[in-house]
C-alpha cells in the first residue's frame, strides 16, 4: 500500500531500470514517477508534497550535474545520483552542490533506499522550515509600525529605558510595545525572540550601552 505524503522522481534513460526502480519503491510503499531524459522531468506536473530526485548522470538532453545547477536556483528535491560511469570528480562536485549521495550502478536496493530516506527526510525538514519562515513573516507583518521599532532594539540588548529614550517614548509605552512584540511573534523568551530575529534578516543598528538596570 502506497502513501500520499511523500514522492520519488526517476530520471534515467534506461527504461529497464526506470521500471526496475519503479517496481522496488513500489514494493516499499512510495509513489514514484520515472523519465526518460531531464526535459520530461522539467515539464512535469509535480506533487507539493515531500519528495527526492533519483537522477542519472548521463541523459540524452542534459547531463544530470548540470541539470542539479540548473534547477539549484529554485526549490527542488534532494537529489540521489546513479551512474554507471562513477568517477571522483563528478561525485565531489554532485555532494558540493547538495546531492544526498551518488550511487554507481550496480548499487544495492538497501543503499538506494537508504539515500532514498534520507533524502525525504531532509526534504521535510526544509519544507518545515519554509513554512516557519512564512508564518514569522505573516507575524512580523501583523506588528504595528511601532513595533516593528520596537522589536530590533529588544534584541539588540538594549534596556527598556535606553530603547525608550531612542523613541522618544515613555519607558512604559515602550514595556506595552515590548510585550505586545513578544505575544505577536509568539515568543517564548528574549533568546526566542533574538532567534526570531535572526531568521528574518532583521538588521540590528544598536547595541546595548553601559549603565543602568534592565526594567
Amino acid at each position: 500500500m502506497t502513501t500520499d505524503d511523500h514522492f520519488v522522481f526517476i530520471v534515467d534513460d534506461d527504461a529497464r531500470l526506470r521500471e526496475a526502480l519503479s517496481e522496488l519503491l513500489d514494493s516499499h510503499g512510495i509513489r514514484a514517477a520515472a523519465f526518460g531524459s531531464a526535459s520530461e522531468y522539467i515539464g512535469a506536473n509535480k506533487p507539493d508534497i515531500p519528495a527526492c530526485l533519483i537522477l542519472d548522470v548521463e541523459l540524452p538532453d542534459i547531463n544530470g550535474l548540470d541539470l542539479q545547477r540548473q534547477i539549484s536556483k529554485g526549490d527542488h528535491p534532494p537529489i540521489v545520483f546513479i551512474t554507471g560511469h562513477g568517477d571522483i570528480p563528478s561525485s565531489v562536485q554532485a555532494i558540493k552542490h547538495g546531492a544526498v549521495d551518488f550511487l554507481t550502478k550496480p548499487f544495492s536496493d538497501a543503499d538506494l533506499m537508504a539515500a532514498i530516506q534520507t533524502a525525504l527526510a531532509e526534504d521535510r525538514e526544509r519544507r518545515s522550515a519554509r513554512a516557519e519562515l512564512v508564518a514569522l513573516k505573516q507575524r512580523y507583518l501583523d506588528l504595528t509600525p511601532r513595533e516593528r521599532e520596537v522589536l530590533p532594539l529588544v534584541v539588540s540588548g538594549l534596556l527598556n529605558k535606553q530603547a525608550a529614550a531612542e523613541l522618544g517614548i515613555s519607558e512604559v509605552t515602550l514595556q506595552i510595545h515590548r510585550r505586545n512584540v513578544m505575544q505577536k511573534m509568539a515568543a517564548s523568551s528574549l533568546a526566542d525572540l533574538v532567534r526570531i530575529a535572526q531568521r528574518l534578516e532583521i538588521p540590528i543598528t544598536h547595541s546595548r550601552r553601559a549603565g543602568g538596570n534592565r526594567a
